[in-house]
């Protein structure tokens, strides 16, 4: 029995009969109620969802101030945002497997304390080696939290309305940690840049010693294995394409370095498919990728994370570097997308039991769509706020919000409890995954010709950079209606 079955109340009004028949009439569903303890443990994994998803985006902000102070240029700067996104997916799957195996709560744990100490490392060294470094040790760790919380979460709360309801707060501050970023990141960058680094140190160790008091315990699994060959070669994989692509631009694409080193990206991400057909215990199930659903929702979030990820990279250094706008000024620029997510995701759950999953990912994408086509044509070197940057925000918000809680919900339906953590890290790595390759193609594409953030002329230098984030967004959008529209086209019977 989880907590949830022992909080929610079962009482219900005395039954009612008919007048006419005696027929017993089935009272209503009674309301969903948890205890305080586990609204306690709630809190928690949702503190710990909005840390993780807060320091992707949180940290660019602080990229033009941290690139002038230790001299880095543009294509250095992006390995500060993709060495956590990296690190982040690359072991998603396998932070995912080993919480269902060796118990979600000794995972969580031991993966957010390394989290809260490679924060303080960040925030406190110099060297840009050793800075980039930290910042993927701390993805590596928060592949382990991000999966292990929403196992943690979904065989914590009892299936049906008390599960949805979690899912919903849960999915609140998650959008609300990447959405909100910004904000943060511009707000604590006017300080200096450092306490983006250091900020969620505080507030991780709140979430270790709560949680150490309140997640109950569970045993290990009595079978399984951990599959390390599938994770060295996924992220062997991943990250030789992503520096390969980020190198292309000033070696040059048909070097032979880089062909060489694309055709061994491609052989190592090809083996990690071979190895996941023949070990006994695959990082991934291949089999869960015949469901349609499942598939689609993973590439959405590839749209929706890629696009939007590489388009605040360019905004941030856009917005600060050419336009010599302030971090605080960016932030309140920013800001009412923030407020649209954080108001506006609540009420996604509502929309999704009434259009499905299918329409609202169909709608998030097509808002950001058109965030990005227009910016695209009001953009210019000096881009008047009401006219072009604010709609886009707009848009912008109202897309996170309705894609951020939809396609996770669409990512875990039914799936069984014991491979959630599966579920959730295959839709959480494809979130980090593409977003890290979005990034390396559009930084490829800004700095193209150009390798320092300085030497930079304006916005028409962005604009191959908006065309491919334009685009992401666009074939998300095709793949996500796709289906709708082959329903609605097919003959009726």
């Amino acid at each position: 029995m989880t907590l949830s079955d022992a909080s929610t109340r079962t009482s219900a009004p005395p039954t009612a009969t008919s007048a006419t028949a005696g027929a017993p009439v089935q009272p209503p569903a009674p309301p969903v109620s948890w205890a305080p303890r586990l609204w306690a443990i709630l809190a928690v994994l949702c503190l710990v969802m909005f840390l993780d998803g807060l320091d992707v985006s949180m940290v660019g902000v602080a990229l033009p101030s941290l690139g002038a102070e230790l001299g880095l240029s543009t294509t250095a700067l992006q390995w500060i945002v993709n060495g956590y996104v990296l690190g982040f997916g690359g072991l998603l799957l396998l932070g995912g497997r080993t919480a269902d195996l060796l118990g979600r709560r000794r995972v969580f744990l031991v993966a957010l304390a390394v989290f809260a100490v490679a924060s303080l490392v960040g925030g406190l060294v110099d060297d840009p080696t050793l800075l980039i470094a930290s910042r993927f040790v701390k993805g590596l760790a928060a592949a382990f939290t991000a999966p292990t919380a929403m196992s943690i979460l979904t065989t914590t709360f009892k299936e049906g309305p008390s599960r949805n309801r979690a899912l919903a707060i849960f999915s609140v501050f998650g959008a609300s940690g990447y959405s909100s970023g910004l904000i943060l990141g511009g707000l604590l960058t006017s300080a200096g840049w450092r306490w983006t680094f250091l900020m969620p140190v505080p507030f991780a160790l709140l979430a270790l010693v709560v949680g150490a008091a309140l997640i109950p315990r569970q045993p290990r699994a009595d079978t399984g294995g951990h599959d390390l060959f599938g994770a060295a070669t996924l992220v062997s994989g991943m990250l030789l394409a992503v520096y390969t692509v980020v190198a292309a631009p000033a070696r040059g694409w048909t070097d032979p370095l880089t062909v060489v080193s694309f055709v061994g990206a491609a052989a190592l991400l090809a083996a990690f498919l071979v190895i996941e057909q023949k070990v006994p215990h695959p990082l991934v199930r291949l089999g869960v990728l015949r469901i349609g659903s499942i598939v689609r929702a993973n590439l959405a979030i590839v749209a929706l994370f890629g696009s939007y990820l590489s388009f605040q990279f360019m905004m941030t250094i856009f917005l600060q570097s050419i336009l010599g706008w302030s971090p605080l000024k960016m932030a309140l620029a920013l800001l009412p997308a923030g407020v649209i997510v954080a108001i506006g995701s609540p009420f996604v759950g509502r929309l999704i039991d009434r259009f499905g999953t299918p329409r609202i990912i169909a709608a998030a994408l097509a808002s950001l769509s058109a965030g990005y086509v227009w910016f695209l044509i009001a953009g210019s070197d000096q881009p008047s706020y009401p006219v072009a940057v604010l709609p886009s925000v707009l848009l912008l918000g109202v897309g996170f919000a309705l894609g951020f809680t939809s396609i996770m919900s669409q990512a875990t339906e039914g799936v069984d409890d014991s491979e959630q953590g599966l579920a959730s890290g295959l839709v959480q790595t494809s979130a980090q995954v593409g977003a890290a390759l979005v990034l390396a193609l559009t930084t490829a594409l800004v700095t193209s010709g150009s390798h320092s953030a300085t030497a930079v002329a304006g916005f028409h230098q962005f604009q191959p950079g908006l065309v491919l984030v334009t685009g992401v967004a666009l074939v998300g959008l095709a793949i996500t209606t796709w289906p709708l529209t082959r329903h609605a086209l097919s003959p009726r019977h």
